[in-house]
């Protein structure tokens, strides 16, 4: 029986945003890209993993994760090593400090004060202020035609997943971390020893940018994931 490698591109996508944040990654294998929305999957990064998992009919995955994407990528790879030929970790930290009180004021600020202020306060400022301003509003529009409810889930599904660092450090096949030159959460610093921790470890900082490097400077990440692409063709 001839066994397809032909690769696949799973997109997991950060909070509050959804799987339309890769409006500008989804013609890089036109047909075999996935940007599911995570939220409905469920209320932790398991379930999320598994039903992500399930979309992909390969066992050439190419999983591209951005902030608690980049989670969920961890996880699928802890689920199914054998599937994953990649990953691309943006804005990821595998390591989970528990911060009970900032989930729970996190968690207060989408309840009393609604998405526009948690907009505000939480997720805006993790942009470059060299970001064009027509991407920051394109992000709002996506964040703010989530439901609160959906958005709470996702900041529960972050703050309650796993570490992974075991994970990230036993993977066999590569790994490339991407990162903001400007990225706050969580930072250069920590995507360094990341890159470092994984066998096949490589770093990608990207000049000018934020958190959301997929929207900030798809350009510069599209350049990475052609190469990814064509390593695993």
């Amino acid at each position: 029986m001839k066994v397809d490698k032909t690769p696949e591109l799973l997109l997991l996508h950060a909070l509050p945003l959804d799987g339309t944040m890769w409006a500008n990654q989804m013609g890089l294998l036109p047909d075999a890209t996935y940007a599911p929305t995570l939220y409905p999957f469920g209320d932790c990064i398991e379930d999320w993993a598994a039903k992500a998992l399930a979309l992909a009919k390969g066992n050439r995955l190419i999983v591209v994760g951005s902030s608690v994407g980049g989670s969920c990528a961890l996880e699928i790879a802890a689920l199914a090593p054998d599937r994953v030929a990649a990953l691309v970790l943006i804005g990821t930290k595998a390591n989970r400090r528990p911060d009970p009180d900032f989930l729970a004021s996190a968690l207060e600020t989408i309840r009393e004060k609604g998405l526009a202020s948690a907009w505000h306060e939480m997720w805006e400022p993790l942009f470059s202020d060299k970001t064009l301003p027509r991407t920051v509003s394109e992000a709002k529009h996506i964040a703010l035609r989530q439901s609160p409810e959906d958005v709470s889930r996702g900041v529960a599904v972050f703050h309650t997943r796993p570490s992974r660092e075991e994970v990230l450090s036993t993977f066999p096949g590569r790994v490339i971390v991407v990162t903001g030159s400007e990225d706050i959460a969580p930072g250069l610093e920590i995507s360094k020893k990341q890159a470092k921790l994984a066998q096949q470890g490589s770093l990608h900082v990207i000049i000018e940018c934020g958190h959301y490097v997929p929207m900030e400077r798809p350009e510069a990440l599209n350049a990475i994931l052609r190469e990814v692409i064509a390593a695993h063709a």
